[in-house]
């Protein structure tokens, strides 16, 4: 097998190496540097909803005649809902979420969005994992430039500071510098050590390669094999007994808790759930998508309060725009505005709910207005709970909120 097909090979066969290319420096765990506070380390997991979840029928108005007239098929009536005061209701298939809520754990952001939104996918996910204005375009994403900020001549944070529970990477964990890496199972870090091919593109790309690529691809190889070692060996300390669901996201959430109560070195982690762009027959769609997320987040927080770790862990959940308040005529919603964020940990202020719910009476041409931009919770998160640089990551001034 020649060098070039190998090489070839080796970025197919493993997605760690593109993460791994923006990596210049890969330091030991023993190395590993903590923002901010030399006290106990903050753990911050962030769970994208993906395809844009509709906030308007998971935290309800249920005593809004507005709602109901402009949802008149996929509207949730008052049984449907679980009661968090006089005037709103959660979905009952969130009813993981509501218990955590209800317990003073959890809390709820109305009306997050940003200036000019857009409406489309892929720009407006681009615009939540980096961090940027509508018109400005970062190659960067917000996460990522943690690990930038971290860097000290050549010292840095370790690229497994931040890990993402996938096949391959998002935006949001790439730095300039520095980037995270993606894994949909910590045991195939090592599989990628062993397998015969990467064995065989060790053997044929050399240091001493007159190509400055080549040469490169070798480093990274060999960060590859110090990150499998660390991340392999750490995912093997400790098997989670609890009953996680056995779908996907219950997986990748089990895998997370199993490396967070290990005490990983560890601090970012970033999973996806998809489905939830749901123009045509919303309601069921829907409940199975958020009743797949509650289920397995409250598991996931029953287990680390069992293992005390729920006090030093944040999780923050977003999509990347939610839904238009008037349900289409497939008995759908289509690419709205600004949405709801949840915020789960032990290590918050207070619970409940953070601001008033979406005013459905002042729209914007049928869309909600947003109140809060996305960025002053990012800002509020990377201050007080990563001790990062809030001005560097995000380029801006946003305000600080008060969950935390």
């Amino acid at each position: 097998m020649s060098s070039k097909h190998n090489r070839r090979e080796f970025l197919k066969y493993s997605s760690l190496a593109s993460a791994s290319l923006f990596i210049p420096q890969f330091l030991k765990a023993n190395n590993t540097m903590l923002f901010g506070d030399k006290g106990k380390p903050k753990v911050l997991v962030v769970i994208q909803l993906s395809g844009g979840n509709d906030g308007l029928n998971c935290v309800v108005p249920f005593r809004n005649d507005i709602y109901y007239k402009s949802r008149p098929d996929i509207g949730l009536k008052k049984e449907e809902l679980i009661l968090l005061d006089d005037e709103t209701g959660l979905n009952n298939n969130l009813a993981g979420l509501a218990d955590l809520f209800l317990n003073g754990d959890a809390v709820i952001i109305n009306n997050v969005g940003y200036p000019n939104p857009n409406r489309s996918h892929f720009r407006s996910m681009d615009i939540w994992q980096t961090g940027s204005d509508e018109d400005v375009y970062w190659q960067t994403g917000w996460l990522g430039k943690v690990l930038d900020s971290s860097c000290n001549n050549k010292d840095c944070v370790p690229p497994h500071y931040a890990l993402e529970i996938d096949d391959t990477m998002s935006l949001a964990l790439k730095g300039n510098t520095m980037s995270g890496f993606a894994v949909r199972d910590p045991k195939n870090f090592r599989f990628a050590q062993q397998n015969p091919l990467m064995s065989d593109i060790a053997k044929s790309v050399h240091v001493t390669d007159e190509h400055h690529n080549v040469a490169y691809l070798h480093k990274t190889l060999s960060d590859i094999t110090e990150s499998a070692d660390y991340i392999y060996e750490t995912s093997a300390k400790y098997n989670s007994t609890a009953l996680y669901p056995q779908d996907e996201f219950g997986k990748q959430l089990k895998t997370i808790a199993e490396l967070i109560i290990a005490e990983a070195d560890t601090r970012i982690y970033y999973v996806s759930l998809s489905g939830f762009d749901t123009h045509a027959l919303q309601k069921d769609q829907q409940n199975k998508k958020l009743k797949q997320y509650a289920d397995a987040l409250k598991i996931f927080c029953t287990d680390l309060k069992a293992n005390k770790k729920f006090d030093d862990t944040l999780v923050m959940t977003f999509s990347e725009f939610g839904r238009r308040v008037e349900q289409n005529g497939s008995r759908g919603t289509d690419h709205g505005t600004a949405n709801n964020i949840y915020l789960v940990g032990g290590g918050m202020k207070r619970g409940g709910m953070m601001n008033a719910l979406p005013d459905l009476s002042k729209l914007d041409d049928g869309d909600l207005i947003y109140s809060i931009d996305f960025r002053d919770v990012y800002a509020t998160i990377l201050d007080k709970w990563l001790k990062a640089d809030a001005n560097f990551v995000l380029e801006k001034d946003f305000e600080m909120l008060d969950f935390l």
